[in-house]
């Protein structure tokens, strides 16, 4: 392909009021290449959207049609779930993860990005004292504007550089200042793909609890560990967590990614037993509601939603519990991510490029949803701005919190024709460039 004229590139960033590509946002990115792809008429690669790239689960789908026949359109849900659902989240965790938590306080919310909002909002109320949420780095940019938008402190670390009996000291340091509300991180990793281990997640848990900090998991991406065979219902290795170390957690599943169910907007808040029954004088100073969980879905979710779609929540039901019996086995399906991967390295690697987070501890990072893209000494910023001229988009990583240079990918949009296109404009680029 002919490069694209920058001149273009700069007209559409500034009708969209772009003032600096490497700073855009995933869908500012988004909205820019599909400008130019209608002006030009050109094919980008999309390596900017986390958008699930395979059929949604025909399991959820069938439910929810079958939800819609019997009239729950006209019916508006319970808050904090129906029942079915709230009672299929508890076995699926105690499936897929091996931890016990009640039926209560499993409640489903519009996608994980709702649940991260209303947990970074619920902790930063606990305590005027604590106003700051600690980021494990590298993360999804967004949960920081959520806390831009609370109007929270933020700390952060990039967790590639305090590996293991490293991390202990560093989380600590954050921890025992005494200021720290919640401390939020997504295990597989958006956007490095690294993945918590026992040891790590036994040091999160346990100074969670000595400082009373509350730990907001992030499983969007939960059995995509693909090293290893997790994802059988009932039979261990199970899905790591920290809920095996403290009771102070927030544990959000998303249907988008594990069940290619983006569009109707569902995951769910589990909060843990003790988390859920307690009091705090703050909340009841505030709302009225003094138990965490109460506050959660009565305050929170009442005022962003009123619940989630209710026959959204009847396809999540049905799914869970097709995955806890064994007839819906998610992980088959999504282990496709991983083989699309595995193949774009390859043509990175075979072009000049390189993964930036190519290290999990000694292990290699394992292929997945997401991975990281690094050329020569180019920073992140000058990568991202020369790919879009060569038609291929992503995100900078500094805009993960990422202390290394580079740009986030994603594989879930990539079709089989697409693989052709990447090689002839990597080599291109590789050639003006190196």
């Amino acid at each position: 392909m002919s490069v694209i004229d920058p001149k273009i590139i700069d007209e559409v960033a500034k009708e969209l009021e772009i003032n600096d590509i490497a700073k855009a946002s995933i869908r500012q990115i988004g909205a820019l290449v599909r400008t130019i792809e209608e002006r030009l008429g050109v094919e980008y690669i999309h390596f900017e959207m986390g958008i699930p790239g395979l059929p949604p689960s025909s399991v959820g789908v069938e439910a929810e049609c079958e939800a819609l026949r019997r009239g729950v359109a006209s019916v508006y849900p319970v808050i904090d779930g129906i029942q079915p659902v709230k009672e299929a989240a508890s076995r699926f965790i105690k499936a897929f993860l091996d931890v016990d938590i009640n039926p209560l306080g499993c409640i489903p919310t519009v996608g994980s990005m709702q649940a991260s909002f209303a947990s970074l909002m619920l902790c930063s109320h606990l305590d005027a004292k604590r106003d700051t949420v600690l980021y494990i780095d590298p993360g999804f940019p967004v949960q920081k504007m959520q806390a831009q938008v609370i109007g929270v402190k933020v700390a952060s670390f990039d967790i590639a550089d305090y590996r293991e009996s490293g991390l202990e000291e560093k989380i600590e340091s954050y921890f025992a200042q005494g200021n720290i509300c919640a401390v939020i991180y997504s295990s597989p990793n958006n956007p490095s793909w690294m993945c918590l281990n026992e040891q790590e997640l036994e040091i999160i848990g346990r100074l969670a609890a000595k400082y009373d900090v509350v730990v907001i998991e992030d499983l969007a991406y939960m059995t995509m560990d693909f090293r290893r065979d997790i994802g059988k219902p009932f039979e261990a290795p199970y899905q790591p967590t920290v809920a095996k170390y403290t009771d102070n957690y927030v544990l959000m599943m998303s249907a988008s990614k594990i069940f290619s169910y983006a569009g109707q907007r569902i995951a769910l808040a589990c909060i843990s037993d003790k988390l859920y029954h307690r009091h705090y004088d703050a909340l009841a100073s505030r709302y009225g509601i003094s138990r965490f969980g109460a506050a959660f879905a009565y305050t929170y979710l009442y005022t962003f939603s009123s619940g989630v779609s209710h026959s959204a929540q009847y396809a999540m039901a049905a799914m869970l519990n097709a995955a806890c019996d064994g007839s819906y086995r998610f992980v088959e399906d999504i282990k496709e991510y991983a083989v699309r991967t595995a193949r774009i390295k390859d043509i990175l690697y075979s072009n000049g490029f390189h993964v930036v987070y190519d290290k999990d501890n000694e292990e290699p990072v394992s292929d997945g949803f997401f991975f990281t893209i690094g050329y020569r000494n180019m920073s992140g910023a000058e990568l991202i701005k020369n790919l879009l001229y060569y038609g291929v988009s992503g995100i900078d990583l500094a805009t993960t919190g990422s202390s290394r240079q580079g740009i986030r990918a994603c594989s879930s949009n990539i079709k089989p024709h697409h693989y052709a296109m990447l090689e002839e404009r990597l080599k291109a680029f590789d050639e003006a460039f190196r």
